[in-house]
């Protein structure tokens, strides 16, 4: 059986995803989102208010719809990152990448072996046949680096050239705080804007994807126009008390 839940399958075709982002714990919030015209959709368990349990049921709700689900763990920690695979997602997001051995510790956990260390236990996976799985999780889980920090713009060449590493992810609001600026989620700052652009040009240089947080639409239409392949949404929670304050704007105007 061929999965057709692969964020690396979908890049390949050539495509770009605008991608929504899950903070609230919440199946049904989940799916409703998941029915909005998103290409990918991102469970945080990170900053979200998301434990393993509920996002497992979140990665149902959403693979439901069939979109590409994604989970962002709460670290770069190999017991996170196999719970959440093993729970159905199939691409992670993992924050405060900053060398190339933390790089190398975040793909070897996405990877069975020979290509990593992956522990095979996979409790929800959409393969009638398991083994089949393994040789399918290796070629299409897609794996993310979140390039955050100062540290992580000092090691770019190394970072970006780890074998298996499909994906870097900017959070231009830790990003902001590492350089010192305001983390408004717009980076607006000349300093932050540099250090974007740096990050692109070493991802275009090491063939790697090139994928990005965003405060508004118009933000991330013009990422997708740089030629950036994934960009992100604020998250669901910000995007429904905008939605919630417009509605109250129009009723009192």
């Amino acid at each position: 059986m061929t999965d057709p839940y692969s964020l690396n399958k979908f890049w390949a075709d050539g495509k770009s995803s605008v991608n929504a982002w899950l903070a609230i714990n919440s199946p049904v919030s989940a799916e409703a989102m998941a029915r909005a015209d998103w290409d990918t959709v991102t469970i945080d368990c990170q900053h979200g208010m998301v434990d393993l349990g509920q996002a497992m049921t979140m990665i149902q709700a959403v693979a439901s719809t069939g979109k590409i689900t994604l989970c962002r763990v709460p670290w770069n920690d190999p017991v996170w990152i196999m719970k959440f695979l093993d729970a159905g997602a199939t691409g992670i997001v993992c924050p405060m990448v900053n060398n190339r051995a933390e790089a190398e510790a975040f793909v070897g956990a996405c990877r069975y072996a020979p290509e990593g260390n992956r522990s095979w236990g996979p409790v929800r996976i959409p393969f009638d046949n398991p083994p089949e799985y393994l040789d399918w999780a290796n070629k299409n889980i897609a794996t993310l680096a979140m390039i955050e920090t100062q540290e992580a713009l000092d090691n770019l060449d190394e970072i970006f050239t780890t074998p298996g590493l499909d994906a870097i992810y900017v959070g231009p609001s830790d990003l902001a705080i590492g350089l010192g600026e305001s983390p408004d989620g717009m980076a607006r700052a000349p300093k932050v804007i540099a250090a974007i652009d740096a990050i692109y040009a070493a991802a275009v240089k090491h063939d790697v994807i090139p994928c990005i947080h965003t405060g508004s639409g118009g933000m991330a239409k013009e990422y997708l126009a740089k030629g950036w392949r994934l960009t992100t949404i604020q998250n669901d929670m910000r995007l429904m008390l905008a939605g919630a304050a417009d509605a109250l704007k129009a009723a009192r105007s």
